[in-house]
């Protein structure tokens, strides 16, 4: 018996820019809107065959580095160049080690997140 992972939660300031850049970065539709019991309203990414990411608005910026991050690798462009367009969408250069295959790249709200190159 297992679990299967399901979403992919990301606590932001705004939930709503937070939501866009990524659904830019990973090719997702339009996100969904909903509020849960306590009238927090939620924004998530969903696509057949993948993970759900969901955005969850807390009031607090981030603090520290992520004990958790990304990995993304382009699927049709070589990692340069993937990694130019994700800075033209808000994404930040944080480090691009010379002897090492990614890329650390921070969304625009700070969260670390690394460009792999492209996979056959």
């Amino acid at each position: 018996m297992s679990s299967r992972l399901i979403a992919i939660a990301v606590d932001c300031r705004d939930a709503d820019a937070l939501a866009e850049f990524w659904r830019e970065v990973l090719g997702y539709p339009p996100p969904d809107r909903w509020a849960d019991s306590h009238g927090t309203t939620y924004v998530e990414l969903k696509a057949p065959d993948r993970p759900s990411v969901l955005f969850q608005p807390v009031p607090e910026g981030k603090a520290g580095k992520n004990r958790l991050h990304l990995d993304v690798a382009p699927e049709t462009v070589e990692q340069r160049d993937e990694v130019a367009r994700l800075v033209t969408l808000g994404a930040t250069l944080v480090d691009d080690p010379e002897d090492d295959r990614w890329v650390v790249l921070q969304d625009p709200e700070g969260n670390e997140f690394c460009v792999l190159p492209r996979r056959p």
